[in-house]
């Protein structure tokens, strides 16, 4: 089983590439909160490294809508 450990490194990791692409978003902005809830139910569904869960992380940021923050 994955631990919490892997899914504070995937969170962290893809907030930072996160915010180098998007460098108008605040670090404490709410989509940070959004996708660590969005990690813990992708570990709690299924075992995932942090790699893995980096990836899910990134691609879930870049779906949600840019304008509305």
């Amino acid at each position: 089983m994955v631990d919490d450990g892997s899914v504070r490194t995937a969170v962290d990791a893809a907030w930072s590439v996160y915010r180098a692409r998007h460098r108008d978003v605040d670090a404490a902005d709410a989509r940070r909160c959004l996708l660590e809830r969005h990690l813990q139910r992708r570990r709690e569904a299924r075992e995932h490294g942090a790699e893995e869960l980096t990836g899910f992380g990134i691609g879930y940021l870049e779906l949600l809508p840019h304008d509305e923050w």
